[in-house]
């Protein structure tokens, strides 16, 4: 059977993965076999989201009806059910549900509804708390289905404890040194920040994302911290870009990620704040590209771009523009401008004489016929760029894991 929970925690608290570690322990103990447990990460722009949008499949093989008592208790006992917001779901499924809810999920919306009547097809137990919007993402969670998936070490404080995290800094950048590429997004090191544990007050203390069990539990083993009450590898769809779309322009949905390929059609401007757009084009429109103040360094490769420039990116369409993720420079052409020529003899630019007549000296009455060329350097080539890993999503696959594909 398939477990599947989501929605139990609040900004005020709780974790939902730590919920699901408490109940593989507690199944454990009631003579459940846990076979797997997963971290499944959905459409990042949902706006009902408390922070990353992740729901729980624990694997088992036992008694169903069990299981979904022990995890119904567990909810009821861990939930944030006094946050409005929060509104619990739970799903055991002993049949397959259909990956393709799980790819309506992470790519774009799905409805309590057809939640439900995914479930009731496969006769699987629901269970609703408040509104119940948790069992969509605990029906994705059973559904979820995909061959590139990566691991993470979560380690835990109690749920009580909401005071400051206890870990030595310096054990974080020793564990990204020795770990990296294996391991990724512990420490952002050209902006010198921590990036592996939250700053809400939740029971994570931090979490270590990687290739395998294996590189995992070895980074895990530099880290200092406080003593934690729980450690859990989850297998996950983390850093795998599975919420990105192909499309053009013109068939955008505010709220879904994509994968898009244009020209860059203006100069990338610097805003307000710090944040840098530019518009892209391809043959069915034209949409403004972000670059926000949190990409930090990222924001350089935008300004560095230039009108023709062939690009892929990849990012989120809200609100009629796309937040950057990373992006492919394809083709970055040398950008070639003309000027007047200077004047021979007196050293001054010439003015114009008229359409297709040259160029004329006032002062010294010269002549030329032809404009002066420069050649501006590009401090931008062509391959792959990304924000740094204090600005990355979850979802989205970090170019450490493999350039993707053309």
């Amino acid at each position: 059977m398939r477990i599947g929970i989501d929605d139990t925690d609040s900004p005020a608290g709780m974790c939902t993965t730590y919920l699901g570690a408490v109940l593989i322990h507690r199944l454990r103990e009631a003579g459940i076999r846990v076979t797997g447990q997963r971290i499944v990460r959905l459409n990042p722009n949902v706006i009902y989201k408390t922070r990353g949008n992740a729901a729980i499949c624990i694997e088992a093989e036992g008694d169903a009806d069990e299981a979904f008592r022990i995890a119904s208790a567990c909810i009821e006992e861990l939930a944030e059910f006094d946050e409005e917001k929060t509104n619990p779901g739970l799903v055991v499924a002993e049949k397959k549900l259909p990956v393709s809810f799980y790819l309506q999920a992470v790519t774009g919306f799905c409805t309590i509804e057809e939640a439900e009547a995914v479930c009731h097809a496969a006769g699987a137990r629901v269970k609703k708390w408040k509104n119940g919007r948790g069992i969509i993402g605990a029906t994705a969670g059973i559904a979820a289905e995909q061959a590139d998936m990566t691991w993470e070490l979560l380690t835990y404080r109690s749920h009580t404890d909401k005071g400051e995290r206890t870990v030595e800094t310096e054990s974080l950048f020793r564990a990204e040194e020795e770990t990296f590429p294996h391991t990724w997004d512990t420490v952002d090191t050209e902006n010198n920040c921590i990036v592996c544990f939250p700053h809400t007050p939740d029971p994570v203390i931090f979490g270590i994302r990687g290739e395998s069990p294996e590189w995992v539990t070895r980074a895990r083993g530099y880290v200092h911290s406080q003593k934690p009450v729980m450690e859990v590898i989850y297998h996950t769809n983390q850093g795998t870009d599975a919420h990105l779309l192909d499309g053009t322009i013109a068939s955008l949905v505010d709220g879904c990620s994509y994968r898009l390929t244009g020209v860059v059609a203006d100069t990338p401007v610097t805003g307000r704040g710090g944040h840098v757009s530019f518009l892209l084009s391809d043959t069915s429109g034209k949409v403004r590209c972000m670059a926000y103040e949190p990409t930090k360094g990222f924001r350089d490769i935008i300004r560095s771009l230039a009108p023709g420039d062939e690009i892929l990116i990849c990012g989120s369409y809200k609100n009629e523009s796309i937040n950057l993720e990373k992006i492919r420079v394809i083709t970055c052409p040398e950008i070639v401008r003309q000027r007047p020529p200077l004047c021979p003899s007196c050293g001054k630019r010439m003015k114009s004489d008229g359409v297709d007549k040259g160029w004329k000296c006032r002062r010294c009455k010269t002549r030329a016929e032809e404009p002066e060329t420069i050649h501006e350097p590009r401090t931008v080539s062509p391959g792959w760029y990304e924000v740094p890993p204090s600005a990355r999503r979850h979802l989205a696959k970090p170019l450490c894991r493999g350039i993707p594909p053309a």
